[in-house]
């Protein structure tokens, strides 16, 4: 009887309406108190609040930072053009291989610690943020979400670079075409044509570029021969009834810049958007003792990941105009974000709810793009290629840099 007599309590309108008002006034109550309560969350590096000294130190910040950035930047895109330096040396991969290791130790030892730590803060509702991890599932997505643009932006890359190179081709041959029409000579070399009297099985017949790469395709041997073959001259001319050519395989060389250019800009993508969050959470920040320790962090931070990214961009070989941007674009971000949370730090409570719930989302989406970009699209791709594999010395020095790196960048951890 119990029972039922709550049960139609709860049925009745004017019963179901005041239970239903009840917790809808509880519920903006806790929502309204948590964002309107600008004393949670103080900690005690609060209590070193110093406002001219804070304002002094996130000028020198920005100065660091931007100078980091870059030098970061600028040294593989400028060094590139220099023997000691050329993207197809040693020494770049070993400190490709270093960067490699700073950006993968941002992104597991800070970026998703910090988002987690502003999703399950204390001044957040119990409901939902306490009750599921929100952070680890964030990451999740994003690495999966980055794994798509990267097949779509390669595969989009991929169509274009081929519709270009077959209208290159048709015009090449037409122009050769109309050339030799009006002369009355073919070209034998620039065409792929039967010519009067060829047969398909004769021995009389003109090799074209790639009729001559399909009937001439050099086997290529495997274990320590291959690594041989690698290690030596990959362009090397073999005459093969006059016609001179290359085992290098353009198809290989196309497919990689292809690769690059897709990798370049998902790398940016990635650290633009977790540069704006720390430059905003320097930039709010009162406490030089906050600020103090991540400006040496961040200078570091911002060097060798400007560093990973020029690497990409410039074996991704885009323009004057693109790297410019790109490399301008990388530079400006975490100095632009520290003078936006600088002007608004007055105002801006780093505590309230909707600030903890876009910090930790974008921190946590930031560590997820970061740990599919260094694990698969950095690491795996130098370490598991047929160049590191044939080349013990490169492999040791290549694992020491990037176990380095790794450490120093987590180490940076005990002071911010």
């Amino acid at each position: 009887m119990f029972f039922l007599e709550d049960l139609w309590q709860i049925l009745c309108v004017q019963g179901f309406q005041d239970k239903a008002r009840v917790l809808s006034e509880s519920l903006l109550r806790t929502v309204s108190e948590s964002m309107g309560n600008s004393d949670c969350g103080v900690s005690e590096l609060e209590l070193c609040r110093d406002d001219s000294a804070a304002f002094h130190f996130k000028l020198i910040a920005i100065a660091s930072i931007l100078t980091s950035g870059v030098i970061g930047i600028a040294i593989p895109l400028f060094g590139s053009q220099r023997r000691f330096l050329k993207t197809d040396g040693n020494l770049f991969v070993a400190a490709k291989a270093f960067a490699a290791g700073v950006i993968l130790a941002t992104a597991f030892v800070h970026m998703l610690p910090d988002g987690s730590n502003a999703l399950s803060d204390p001044c957040l509702p119990k409901f939902p943020w306490s009750k599921f991890p929100f952070s680890g599932f964030f990451a999740m997505m994003a690495s999966l979400l980055t794994l798509l643009v990267d097949f779509v932006g390669t595969q989009y890359y991929e169509r274009k670079q081929g519709v270009i190179r077959s209208k290159e081709e048709e015009n090449r041959v037409g122009s050769v075409v109309d050339s030799g029409l009006e002369s009355g000579i073919l070209p034998a070399g620039d065409l792929n044509v039967k010519l009067f009297g060829e047969e398909d099985g004769g021995a009389m017949h003109i090799v074209g570029m790639h009729a001559h790469a399909g009937h001439h395709r050099p086997s290529h041997p495997q274990g320590k021969e291959a690594c041989d073959g690698h290690v030596r001259v990959h362009d090397h001319g073999h005459a093969h009834g006059g016609h001179g050519h290359s085992h290098g395989l353009d198809g290989d060389d196309d497919e990689s810049g292809v690769r690059h250019v897709v990798i370049s800009q998902i790398l940016e993508l990635g650290i633009v958007s977790h540069s704006v969050i720390i430059g905003l959470s320097l930039g709010v920040s009162h406490s030089p003792c906050t600020i103090r320790p991540l400006i040496a962090a961040l200078s570091f931070h911002q060097f060798f990941e400007g560093f990973a990214l020029g690497g990409c961009i410039s074996q991704a070989q885009f323009n004057t105009l693109s790297t410019s941007l790109m490399a301008v674009f990388f530079a400006i971000t975490t100095p632009i974000g520290i003078a936006i949370g600088a002007a608004v730090a007055s105002t801006y409570n780093p505590n309230s709810t909707g600030a903890l719930i876009a910090e930790g989302i974008l921190d946590s989406l930031s560590a997820g793009i970061l740990v599919y970009m260094a694990l698969v699209d950095l690491i795996a791709a130098d370490f598991l290629s047929k160049r590191m594999s044939c080349n013990f010395r490169l492999q040791i020095v290549s694992y020491c840099t990037l176990f380095l790196g790794a450490g120093l960048m987590s180490s940076l951890a005990l002071w911010a």
